[in-house]
């Protein structure tokens, strides 16, 4: 890839649904980023992105329901997918193959040979794929990547998280908003939304350089949530009697486990179909200390939080109280230049990543090596479910060069090393 510096990303953007069209929004904020193309399968949805481009730029972008029309956009440099899951690893193939970079938004793949297809088509154009994973970018989570690499948990042992939360309205009404995630749950039975948990989890582990996942075990419970919301709602709405006393191929609750080759666990939780309060569930524990998520809470044998004495190896620690000396330098520069973007800023973060290793030409920090491997645990989860929790090897999706990888490119947004950031975000 050349290392020579572009002006303006000029970018292509599928999918314009509530989260594209927020990301939308975000991204003609950006003056280094010309929104040079969008497209929808529903017009509506399309002709309300090309007013909002219109609005700012003061001309139209190109559109198109299909997005393999809009490909060839003259300067084109980047595609960007926040569109139904199923339709993520077709996009960012074709994407590659037409010579640019490609992203796509978070979730899993519907099979092991789609994440090979990925790395392949990747390795073959020279052209980067990245899974936008916005959790790698949260205060919290950069915070303990910061003391993870420091050495404050000592050898890492065992990590946990989640996808904790609500969602039965949004499954069931899937069909009334047309939203793509209620014909998933009705036909597939397996963890389809890991990678808010797991991507984090594979930073701190050093997975895919130096480390990598050897296997899973998956299991789910029964499924009851999202029947029981349906015939509770039908007279608030009718609609609903498309899917009255239709059997929900997902489990409420679904635990995978993953043990890696340096002797980690990982427990990953997909729990959307009950009524619970939201959490990814966060946990981290090694041989120093231990970081739990929903306590906001750490304890670091013999370190204390400012203003107290000693540490006591029976009491949890606010983590608010550790992040003026080990919050991680980009979130410091971060709320010094003004926190923006949806989920916490780490929206604004990861889009920034990707951005700027296309002006750049350089590496994207998620790389198409850590795309495959975090989709891959969907579609290894439902065979492993589907085989009452057998246990399932995970591909080496880099054929051996996790042992010794290229090296990394540093800089602002590098989730392998802390680097101090740019002058600018």
């Amino acid at each position: 890839m050349s290392t020579t510096a572009k002006k303006k990303v000029n970018l292509l953007l599928i999918g314009l649904s509530k989260r594209g069209k927020a990301l939308l929004d975000l991204l003609l904020e950006m003056d280094d980023v010309n929104v040079a193309a969008v497209c929808d399968v529903y017009e509506d949805r399309l002709q309300n992105a090309v007013q909002a481009v219109e609005k700012v730029y003061g001309k139209k972008p190109a559109a198109s329901t299909d997005y393999r029309a809009l490909l060839d956009v003259p300067g084109l440099d980047a595609v960007f997918t926040p569109s139904s899951w199923t339709s993520h690893v077709q996009v960012c193939l074709d994407a590659m193959n037409a010579g640019l970079y490609a992203a796509t938004e978070v979730g899993g793949a519907t099979s092991v040979q789609q994440c090979w297809d990925l790395v392949r088509t990747s390795e073959k154009t020279g052209k980067p794929c990245m899974l936008m994973e916005n959790c790698c970018y949260g205060q919290e989570e950069l915070t303990i990547l910061n003391m993870v690499k420091l050495g404050l948990f000592g050898e890492l042992v065992h990590a946990e998280g989640g996808y904790r939360h609500d969602l039965r309205r949004e499954i069931c009404m899937g069909h009334v908003d047309r939203h793509y995630r209620l014909d998933n749950y009705l036909h597939r039975n397996g963890d389809v939304y890991p990678t808010h948990d797991v991507g984090p989890i594979a930073k701190y582990l050093n997975i895919n350089r130096g480390n990598r996942m050897l296997s899973l075990v998956s299991v789910a419970s029964k499924s009851v949530g999202n029947e029981a919301w349906v015939k509770s709602h039908l007279q608030q709405y009718p609609q609903l009697e498309e899917i009255n006393n239709r059997d929900f191929a997902m489990g409420d609750v679904v635990v995978t486990t993953i043990k890696c080759a340096m002797g980690e666990t990982i427990t990953l939780f997909h729990d959307t179909s009950l009524p619970r309060p939201y959490s990814r569930g966060n946990l981290l524990q090694g041989s120093k200390g231990i970081w739990m998520e929903d306590k906001h809470s750490i304890s670091i044998e013999g370190i204390t939080p400012v203003n107290e004495k000693s540490w006591n190896p029976h009491s949890w620690y606010d983590l608010n109280k550790f992040y003026k000396k080990y919050e991680h330098p980009l979130w410091k520069k971060f709320r010094s230049s003004g926190v923006k973007g949806g989920h916490g800023g780490m929206d604004f973060l990861v889009l920034r990543a990707y951005l700027e290793a296309v002006r750049d030409q350089t590496q994207t920090p998620i790389d198409v090596y850590d795309t495959a491997a975090w989709m891959s645990l969907t579609a290894l989860s439902e065979e492993s479910v589907a085989m009452g929790g057998h246990p399932v090897a995970i591909p080496d999706f880099t054929d051996g060069r996790w042992i010794n990888r290229e090296p990394i490119v540093e800089g602002t947004y590098c989730l392998n090393k802390i680097c101090k950031p740019g002058r600018k975000l």
